[in-house]
């Protein structure tokens, strides 16, 4: 990990990522459990052994050899409550006795060979890992920062250590580099559509590679598409105009259907007197009993209804 860290060139994203999986690592992605029973065998070992050596001492007198068997027994309390070791519900012990693999411990309590044995803790819930934002240009040519978020569990815990360096810092760097591939072959408008999509692909190329490292990829989410100012301002033009040209084709269509209505509603009051006269009531009526509203029917229906019967039996005639 120290190789990569010091690589020339480095974003500084990809430091902080590499010290935070790190981190991670060594501490198991977790808060580390209090080993009671080894300090329970530690006391109790050391109290027997310092109640020995004062029985030495009293019986001796001799400083020097109830010191040495302080120290002693000190040291063999250390080394045996050393071999009891508790792994969480979540985690799985591996164990390397002078350096090879050994097997896997836990959940629980077990015991391993004080000096001999060395343990490496992996952590096997789901990992939330940051895929840190990277700038990216779409296949029509348009400059866009994006991250995202990978879930990632460790199902082989042997592979995720023995066969890579750090699953977490190479699981996020190569989930990076495909990120770019992928959305480097879509336009904006597809990435902007098909984020689920997008998703989907890259966790299929993805989990086809970390399956190697006995990892499992759950799911990966983009976050944040950030796009140049200029073409966001000329994106909400276009928005705006589009929803204009909706409003007006709306509007247009209300006013055609508004139309053929009062074309057919012309025909009924043609047809038939009574309804040009009751409608002229109506709207007589929906001027209000207020005082200030003065009408003034220049000449009366009845009259007109006169006039036009007369008309016609001259034609008759």
């Amino acid at each position: 990990m120290a190789e990569q860290d010091e690589t020339p060139g480095m974003p500084e994203n990809q430091e902080l990522q590499a010290l935070v999986s790190k981190f991670r690592l060594n501490k198991g992605g977790t808060v580390r459990m209090f080993n009671g029973v080894a300090t329970l065998i530690f006391f109790a070992l050391f109290l027997g052994g310092t109640i020995f050596a004062f029985s030495s001492y009293m019986a001796t007198g001799s400083a020097l050899v109830f010191s040495l068997l302080e120290f002693a027994f000190f040291v063999f309390a250390w080394i045996i409550s050393s071999a009891a070791r508790i792994a969480a519900q979540w985690e799985k012990g591996l164990v390397f006795r002078l350096g090879k693999f050994n097997g896997l411990r836990g959940p629980g309590l077990f015991l391993i060979i004080p000096v001999i044995d060395t343990v490496a803790m992996v952590d096997t819930r789901i990992q939330t890992l940051d895929i840190p934002k990277q700038q990216v240009i779409t296949k029509d040519n348009v400059p866009v920062s994006i991250n995202a978020v990978l879930y990632v569990k460790v199902v082989e815990p042997a592979d995720a250590i023995i066969k890579v360096q750090d699953y977490t810092y190479a699981v996020t760097n190569y989930a990076q580099a495909t990120l770019r591939d992928v959305i480097g072959g879509m336009t904006l408008d597809e990435l902007l559509a098909e984020r689920q999509k997008i998703g989907e692909e890259i966790e299929k190329i993805v989990l086809a590679e970390s399956k190697n490292w006995g990892l499992e990829i759950t799911n990966i989410k983009m976050q944040d598409i950030d796009m140049p100012e200029d073409l966001k301002k000329m994106m909400s033009r276009q928005a705006s105009a589009e929803r204009e040209k909706r409003a007006n084709i709306t509007k247009a269509e209300g006013d055609k259907l508004a139309a053929v209505n009062l074309a057919e509603a012309a025909k009924t009051m043609f047809s038939s007197p009574g309804a040009m006269q009751l409608r002229s009531l109506q709207t007589i009526d929906g001027l209000g009993p207020s005082a200030s509203n003065t009408v003034v029917l220049a000449v009366p229906l009845e009259l007109m209804e006169a006039v036009r019967a007369f008309a016609g039996s001259l034609k008759k005639e």
